[in-house]
């Protein structure tokens, strides 16, 4: 059994996002750091049915729905952009920009021991909070991935 471990802290196993701007070839894209609690979902819907002559429903799956979702503690350039006016690449418009301007990213998620999940999506479900007891902004993010994932393993 080969366990995917992505060793939180030992250098080149962690995991990482990368975003960039889907309808931009030139968009190396930027890293997004302090990923905390990723979570990959792919959940299928289910058409059900019944039939006269049995005593059960039937099932069968249908399309996906597809997303990313995890925490980031924010960095204020990844976050607000280091050009949100220009707005060209991904690091230009940041990630409030993008979920702002509802931008289709392509996305990359390297999970660690050689393994990444690709795909393109939009940028959903921030909201910042800062408390007392977390004195750095921390907020939810979402990918809501458009179509398939694609996986590599290298």
């Amino acid at each position: 059994m080969s366990y995917i471990n992505p060793s939180p802290g030992v250098n080149g196993a962690q995991v990482t996002l990368n975003l960039a701007i889907a309808s931009n070839g030139s968009d190396t894209g930027m890293n997004v750091p302090a990923l905390q609690d990723v979570t990959v979902n792919n959940a299928n819907d289910v058409f059900t049915w019944t039939q006269l002559d049995a005593g059960s429903k039937r099932q069968i799956a249908t399309t996906a729905t597809n997303d990313l979702s995890m925490n980031i503690v924010l960095d204020e350039a990844t976050f607000f952009g280091t050009d949100p006016a220009e707005g060209s690449t991904a690091a230009e418009s940041g990630i409030f920009g993008l979920s702002k301007n509802k931008t289709l990213v392509d996305f990359e998620l390297f999970i660690g021991d050689g393994v990444t999940i690709s795909g393109s999506g939009y940028v959903t479900g921030l909201s910042p909070t800062v408390s007392a007891d977390s004195p750095v902004w921390v907020s939810p993010i979402t990918i809501t991935v458009d179509g398939d994932y694609t996986v590599v393993s290298a």
